[in-house]
């Protein structure tokens, strides 16, 4: 009843915590619906009713009923359930609970201009060192250090992350440059590379 994920247009789910995140935006979109369905025809009553012709002196006093005022709290009380029961406790699992990366595949995305640089370990399970002052934009564009041996197995590609099926990932995200925008519609993760 609640996921519209295909009404929506999103992808299909290919993330374990996928399934919650369209539960909570299929809630957040019956709720507009809800207040869509009474607010529309009750803004266009208020339109007809109180339309200048039929007063033409303006009413000081305003609403003299609760009834307004009860809509206004069952509103805002939706909004909360929907904010610290649901919102708030999937946020803090998908942010806050990583899965340890020794069971986890780990890689580290590196954001500039018009590319993603996705950095693997190789088979040793270490990274590479990288220095800025190594960074060379066709050759080497994450500034591997060749002198480094944890880094002389490591993988690196541009604008194609691939990961394995059923073990969870650990992406480190980075910039080199401005702020990007790293987002994995099948995974439903969206997340900001900030430079540093």
């Amino acid at each position: 009843m609640f996921d519209l994920s295909k009404y929506l247009g999103l992808p299909l789910d290919a993330s374990a915590h996928g399934h919650e995140i369209d539960f909570m935006m299929g809630l957040v979109h019956w709720l507009m619906l809800a207040l869509f369905l009474f607010w529309a025809p009750f803004f266009i009553y208020t339109l007809i009713r109180f339309r200048r012709k039929r007063n033409p002196a303006a009413s000081y006093t305003g609403v003299t009923s609760r009834f307004s005022t009860y809509l206004e709290v069952g509103v805002v009380l939706a909004e909360v359930v929907l904010l610290f029961g649901f919102a708030f406790p999937q946020w803090a699992f998908i942010k806050n609970e990583f899965p340890p990366e020794e069971s986890a595949t780990v890689v580290h995305v590196v954001a500039e201009q018009f590319a993603w640089n996705i950095h693997y370990a190789g088979p040793d399970g270490l990274f590479g060192t990288r220095k800025p002052e190594l960074v060379d934009t066709q050759i080497n564009p994450l500034g591997l250090d060749p002198d480094d041996p944890n880094g002389q197995d490591d993988i690196t590609t541009i604008n194609e992350l691939h990961l394995p099926v059923d073990k969870p990932v650990v992406v480190h995200l980075s910039s080199k440059d401005v702020i990007h925008s790293f987002a994995l519609p099948v995974m439903r993760v969206k997340q900001d590379a900030i430079p540093g």
